[in-house]
């Protein structure tokens, strides 16, 4: 083809290419709906869990890899690159639709026959890498196609890094879109059939342009035409993948980090997110400038990299001792939307200059292997390919190996030398030879300058970089403004969580997780843990064998222990550091639980390990968990409870915390209606005295009267000796002072509950009105709703008119404390 053919071929095409960006603008917003939705799905399956996030950012990102790689290889080039994207982008809706119905299904079956523990969890996490590897791929082939429609010129290339920075920007705007609307009004169902609206509107448009817009089929690569694999390219796609691995291993620590600081809700998630999407975005947007306009795309992707170390380390100072302290109280405003503000501006800080270098790296890479392909379609592949292989291994080595190995400030380093070696290697290819005539441009002085500027530079901000403060794990969104002050005992950085131990100046302990207090050996904490043993425990007439879920300080776990009727205890806790290093630091009120012989502890998500269980229990309970924190609203589900009455013996019964602190009345009520609709009989039990705020559900597989003599007789038998002072400890008098907590039941309190939203697998509508109540001091209105309809039923507790007598006058006569903040509350 002459020149003046091929500047009229490009000149027709090119006035379709704004429209196109459209369809890449629309297939990045359906893309982040669906990362969003299938990180919700994956908590399900796999549990909330660094598993889940390194199989959800592998898996796209692997996918995306194999559908680059091979795009050109299988798609033959005679094809309309625009109907062939159209039909991508159908399958991708398809696909995705396919995986919201038939992953949970497949999982299920999976559970009938699949193991526990952590080689289960890797098991689960490969099912759902299969699932998710169709759309994936398709979505990863989107660019190559797009590029099979452009040539290989400076302004071609110019425009694939406008597409993929219009990819993001879609990306980010979907992602808002599914954490802030979508999944907080509607659930993940409307989300998937939503994104997957979006890719038929693609699709279909695609094959309407094809109709119009001309293709030139390029002749097929011959060995005259297709350059050798050369150092000078292979340091291009080494530099590229290594960029890659920096970035997903820094969304992996920073997302860790900064849920520290601003709490680890969903919105917190999908705010990190859309901070580092709109960073690549706009690096990518001015990459692609500035590539068009540079013929040294070489020297400039080894001067991101360069930047980077310095990014890098901004961000682990920004992170470490500068934001910590900036003079931000979350409680000045109610109103979540300006913590929202408040929270964005943080992550921007932060996160934004590296991102933006990141962003720029692609389309420099794409410049810079642009001289060796003269197809756009492969070439585009191939840096694709080198660049989510490196996010892939970045993503799982600092999620699954790195942080649990060498903590967060050592990843951090690590990250900082990775930067250098990728800015070190595409240089030194620069000075070996040139990638292209037009490096020889490149000042020689300026590169060796660089080589030797960027050891020194990555040395000494990798030495000067800070750990996290201590503070943070301990006081979290609350550092700038704690109600007390805590002398730091144990710090810990496991696998899924960050953990602390810590003491007050009387004496009390607290075990912290992700920055805010998980359990406590203060007076109201201890007599809730304890509240959810022995309730459990005394009003089930023969407790055998207890399932407690989760550990915390082991308090609840631990009260079972002071029952010699009890012969087995499973505790399951996802997190191994919890038992392993917290239960020492409590051993006094927990009763050194792991060590005794009837317990048995495992490390899994509790929701599969109930799935998959054969045994059957007297007693299901769980150790308090925040029901905001993202993905613990999984188990406040009514499809959590029905499996949890599944699995409870005849006679068993089941107990539930909810608290009524940092809450709203919407998201209690949503709470104890979603638990009253499996258990409709169930009771609340309150802990109120003494500044407390929390009450007990209680449920039964079988619903029958309390016999209250019987009660009192087992906790004055001796053998119960152990068990009625764990009581005592927590200030009740005797078996009656415990049954007084006694606050309504169920049918008591349906029109009290009429119209609460119910939380189901689908929605996870909890997690969505917790994290915005977060802010919200509702706890005497809570209180004080739920007393006036308090009231002793007839028939609910049976016994000697003389023990209903006491109890009755108990229940009238019992006084509730003055609700003074307890600590770690506002």
């Amino acid at each position: 083809m002459s020149n003046i053919e091929r500047a009229s071929y490009s000149a027709v095409p090119g006035k379709f290419y704004p429209l196109v960006l459209c369809f890449f603008v629309g297939s990045g917003l359906a893309a982040l709906i669906y990362e969003i939705v299938w990180f919700q799905l994956l908590e399900f399956v796999i549990g909330s869990t660094a598993v889940s996030l390194a199989v959800l950012l592998g898996t796209f990102m692997g996918g995306m890899c194999l559908g680059s790689l091979a795009f050109a290889r299988i798609i033959p080039a005679s094809l309309h690159p625009l109907r062939v994207y159209a039909a991508m982008e159908f399958g991708i809706g398809v696909s995705a639709i396919s995986v919201l119905y038939f992953l949970p299904a497949a999982a299920d079956l999976y559970a009938s026959i699949g193991g526990q523990g952590f080689t289960g969890i890797l098991f689960r996490a490969l099912l759902c890498a299969a699932f998710l590897l169709t759309p994936t791929v398709l979505m990863g082939a989107t660019l190559p196609c797009a590029a099979r429609w452009i040539d290989s010129t400076p302004k071609g290339v110019s425009w694939l890094g406008i597409f993929y920075t219009g990819n993001l920007g879609g990306a980010v705007f979907g992602c808002l879109l599914a954490g802030f609307y979508l999944l907080r009004i509607y659930n993940m169902a409307t989300a998937t059939f939503v994104a997957a609206a979006i890719n038929a509107l693609c699709a279909t448009l695609a094959f309407l342009l094809a109709a119009v817009a001309p293709h030139h089929t390029p002749a097929a690569p011959t060995a005259a035409t297709r350059a050798p694999l050369r150092l000078e390219s292979m340091a291009v796609y080494l530099t590229i993948a290594l960029s890659g691995s920096t970035a997903l291993g820094a969304q992996v620590l920073w997302t860790r980090l900064l849920s520290l600081l601003l709490g680890p809700s969903v919105y917190t998630f999908s705010i990190i997110l859309a901070v580092f999407l709109l960073g690549l975005g706009l690096g990518s947007s001015a990459g692609s400038f500035l590539a068009r306009s540079t013929r040294n795309s070489p020297v400039m992707l080894g001067g991101c990299q360069f930047f980077l170390v310095g990014a890098i380390a901004w961000a682990a100072f920004s992170v470490d001792a500068w934001l910590p302290y900036w003079p931000v109280d979350p409680w000045l405003s109610t109103n979540p939307w300006l913590t929202f503000q408040l929270d964005l501006a943080r992550c921007l800080w932060a996160v934004l200059p590296a991102t933006c270098l990141w962003g720029a790296s692609f389309p420099f890479a794409l410049a810079a292997a642009a001289a060796r392909h003269k197809d756009s379609g492969r070439m585009v592949g191939a840096v694709y390919a080198a660049n989510t292989v490196g996010a892939i291994v970045g993503a799982v080595t600092f999620s699954i190996i790195l942080i649990p190995m060498v903590g967060t400030l050592w990843a951090q380093r690590i990250l900082i030398a990775a930067a250098a070696i990728a800015a070190m290697l595409i240089l030194l290819a620069t000075l070996r030879t040139d990638i292209s005539a037009a490096v020889r441009r490149a000042p020689i002085a300026a590169v060796l300058g660089a080589l030797i500027a960027v050891p020194v530079a990555a040395a000494m901000l990798a030495y000067d970089v800070p750990p996290v403060p201590g503070e943070l794990y301990v006081y979290g969104r609350r550092i700038m403004n704690p109600d007390f002050q805590l002398k730091m005992l144990y710090l810990g950085e496991g696998m899924n969580a960050s953990v602390a131990v810590s003491e007050d100046q009387d004496g009390y302990r607290y075990f912290h997780v992700g920055g805010h207090i998980e359990a406590s050996t203060y007076p109201i904490d201890m007599r809730l843990q304890r509240m959810l043993g022995h309730i459990s425990a005394l009003l089930n007439p023969k407790p055998r064998s207890v399932l407690v879920v989760g550990f915390g300080a082991g308090v609840t776990a631990g009260t079972f222990v002071t029952y010699p009727e009890i012969k087995h205890v499973v505790i399951c806790e996802i997190e191994p550091l919890i038992p392993q290093m917290v239960s020492g630091y409590f051993i006094g009120e927990n009763y050194n639980v792991v060590k005794d012989p009837r317990v048995e502890i495992v490390y899994d998500d509790a929701r599969h390990f109930i799935l998959t269980s054969k045994e059957k229990f007297d007693v299901i309970t769980s150790d308090p968990i925040q029901p905001w924190v993202k993905g613990a609203a999984t188990l406040y589900t009514r499809e959590y409870f029905e499996l949890v009455k599944r699995h409870l013996k005849p006679g068993g019964v089941v107990t539930q915390w909810v608290p009524l602190y940092e809450s709203t009345i919407e998201v209690v009520k949503s709470e104890m209606a979603t638990f009253f609709a499996v258990f409709p009989d169930g009771i609340v039990w309150i802990n109120d005295r003494e500044r407390g705020g929390d009450v007990v559900l209680f449920g039964q597989v079988d619903p029958t009267p309390i016999n209250v003599d019987e009660v009192v007789e087992r906790f004055n038998r001796i053998e119960n000796a152990r068990a009625a002072k764990s009581v005592r400890d927590v200030g009740f008098v005797s078996a009656i002072d415990l049954l007084s907590s006694y606050a309504g039941r169920g049918p008591d309190l349906a029109a009290w509950l009429k119209g609460a939203a119910i939380n189901t697998d689908r929605d996870l509508r909890l997690q969505y009105l917790a994290g915005m109540g977060l802010n919200m001091d509702a706890l005497y209105k809570i209180h004080s709703e739920l007393m006036e309809l308090r009231r002793m039923p007839p028939g609910l507790f049976v016994g000697s008119a003389e023990t209903l007598a006491k109890l009755q006058n108990a229940i009238e006569t019992s006084e509730p404390g003055s609700h003074v903040s307890r600590p770690g509350q506002q």
